[in-house]
Formats: C-alpha cells, sequence, structure tokens
C-alpha cells in the first residue's frame, strides 16, 4: 500500500485528497468498483482509493505518460512480506 499524486511530490495544498494505492494479487471486481470496499471515512483528507492487481500494476508501464509517472512517484507504507518456504 503507498500514496502518489500531490502528497508524494510534496506539493499538496488546500482542496488537495490523498491518492492511495494497493495492489492485491487477484480481483473480482472491476478495477472501477474495487475502491468502494475501502472505507477513508476516517482519514482527515479525501481519498481515492486506486487498487491494482498485480498483473494490471506490472502493465502500467506500457500505458499513459500519466500511469507511468504515478508508478514512478508512489511511495510505499507498507508492503507484503514474501511467504518464507
Amino acid at each position: 500500500m503507498g500514496y502518489s499524486g500531490s502528497y508524494a511530490r510534496g506539493d499538496w495544498g488546500v482542496g488537495s485528497d490523498l491518492d492511495v494505492v494497493v495492489i492485491v494479487s487477484d480481483a473480482d471486481a472491476p478495477f472501477e468498483r474495487r475502491a468502494a470496499a475501502w472505507d477513508t471515512t476516517s482519514l482527515p483528507v479525501p481519498a481515492d482509493v486506486l487498487v491494482y492487481t498485480e498483473d494490471e500494476w506490472s502493465r502500467l508501464n506500457e500505458g499513459s505518460p500519466m500511469a507511468r509517472a504515478m508508478q514512478r512517484e508512489v511511495r510505499w507504507v507498507w508492503e507484503r512480506e514474501e511467504a518464507q518456504i
């Protein structure tokens, strides 16, 4: 889980929202509906939650310049540890 946009760049201001990036292994819901499962009402600022599957996230680099910029600027605050076998 991480954040991107103005908070990641450090240029946020009045009216800025927090862009939260979540990467999941897979998802049943389409991209447009995944954020509904995340309750952000307790956050002190408005938030947009972007929930990508691992495959979608890896393909962002092939997408638009805006998508590539978001991928480069994301600041990770939590990463799942790989299972030890």
